[in-house]
């Protein structure tokens, strides 16, 4: 087990270092000068303020995306379960979008844009959590009705682009998800967020454990199931909203990684849930990367001055390809 945590860590230091070299304006070569020490100004601007938060915020996204949906899949006993049926996911990007459309914020605030994404992620929880009702705790009930609050709010974010079609091209990025500009703001915001709710996953280890295999047993063993589950979802909707305030709404990673995790570091969440944290930042970065690079390769062969390809736009399609295969291999599977 140990050695796949640290091979986990390579991967992710390994990925770091492709969205490091991946970007546009600055060769390998040249990477490793200003990471030595050497460049000239420019290159250190565009390292130290451009490449190196953007790195850092996707790592940061990639792990509360993997803890969120770990936890979520746990509690719901629901292995086709992300954090999308929350309602975060589309209320933090109807937060974004209506703010941008006002005018309250833009992307040369990022504090008012991720303010917003997180006050319109936590209204989208707040009306799961009042349509649940009663029936919060049951996972069925949770998981239908955060299905019918994110086809709402997603509604509610297509009316605001037809009542003010001008932010289209300032919003899709967060309809999408993109790590493009994220600067140190965006990392002074997420890290604190992620480390509190991270830890406060890793204290729910045990009672998630019990959620897994079954209410009865859960509740055989002492166990709340009820408070237990509401407490598990808030921490999923917040280390969500945490994400998606700072890139936006990026498809299937925090359905698909904690698949991945729980095949690495078995059904015990205390290993299994910082294992979701690494190969969550592992996938984002690394489809940042290679969403970098695959913009470039484009701009040249289809003739275009510039091309950027959201990394959003990467892991829906990966994760589609993906979840086809989860779900032919395992139609039946249930915890």
């Amino acid at each position: 087990m140990s050695r796949r945590i640290r091979a986990l860590v390579a991967l992710v230091v390994v990925c770091a270092g492709a969205g490091l070299v991946a970007g546009r304006g600055m060769s390998p070569a040249a990477v490793l000068d200003v990471l030595g020490g050497g460049g000239d100004a420019t290159q250190q601007h565009i390292m130290f303020q451009l490449r190196l938060p953007r790195v850092l915020v996707a790592l940061g996204a990639g792990a509360c995306l993997g803890v969120a949906g770990l936890v979520l899949q746990s509690a719901l006993r629901n292995p086709l379960a992300g954090p999308e049926v929350t309602g975060v996911t589309p209320g933090a990007v109807l937060g974004a979008v209506t703010a941008t459309g006002l005018g309250l914020a833009g992307w040369e605030s990022p504090i008012a844009v991720v303010v917003a994404a997180c006050a319109g992620g936590c209204t989208g929880a707040a009306l799961l959590w009042l349509l649940a009702g009663r029936g919060r705790g049951d996972p069925a009930q949770t998981a239908l009705h955060g299905v019918l609050v994110s086809a709402v709010l997603g509604g509610l974010t297509a009316m605001v682009l037809l009542v003010a079609p001008g932010e289209l091209g300032s919003v899709v990025q967060w309809l999408v998800g993109t790590t493009e500009g994220r600067v140190w703001q965006h990392w002074h915001l997420l890290w604190p967020w992620a480390l509190a709710w991270g830890a406060v996953a890793w204290l729910l280890a045990g009672p998630l454990t019990l959620l897994r295999c079954g209410d009865e047993l859960a509740t055989a063993a002492g166990l709340s199931t009820r408070r237990a589950r509401s407490l598990a979802l808030l921490c999923a909707v917040a280390l969500t909203a945490g994400a998606v305030a700072a890139v936006g709404a990026l498809g299937f990673v925090g359905l698909l990684v904690p698949h991945v995790a729980v095949a690495l570091f078995g059904a015990d969440l205390r290993v299994s849930l910082p294992g979701a944290a690494l190969v969550g930042a592992a996938v984002v970065c690394g489809a940042d990367a290679a969403a970098q690079l695959l913009s470039r390769l484009l701009a040249v062969a289809l003739d275009f001055g510039r091309l950027t390809l959201p990394v959003g736009a990467l892991t829906t399609c990966l994760g589609a390809a993906l979840l086809l295969v989860v779900v032919r291999r395992a139609p039946d599977r249930t915890f």
